[in-house]
């Protein structure tokens, strides 16, 4: 029996906060070692992204690993500003 497709099951709010985290991750990365005025705006657009994510989450749990994206957010926008 094959496992079905991991991109067609559906999210919950935490799991789809946790990415967008992950995803600013990876944006202040490149930020970071590519300092654009393009590199800049897409990791602060990521960082719009996931605060929405959080939102979101925040309306459906306030679980630990929710409290934890929270924080990595929180590093990442210090990470993004001492760049700027």
């Amino acid at each position: 029996m094959t496992q079905p497709d991991s991109s067609l099951q559906s999210q919950n709010p935490i799991s789809s906060a946790q990415n967008s985290v992950e995803n600013v991750h990876a944006a202040v990365s490149r930020a970071m070692s590519h300092p654009t005025p393009q590199t800049k705006e897409e990791a602060q657009n990521s960082i719009t992204h996931a605060e929405r994510a959080l939102e979101q989450a925040s309306n459906h749990s306030d679980s630990p690993a929710l409290q934890q994206a929270v924080q990595s957010l929180n590093d990442e926008k210090a990470r993004l500003q001492s760049i700027q």
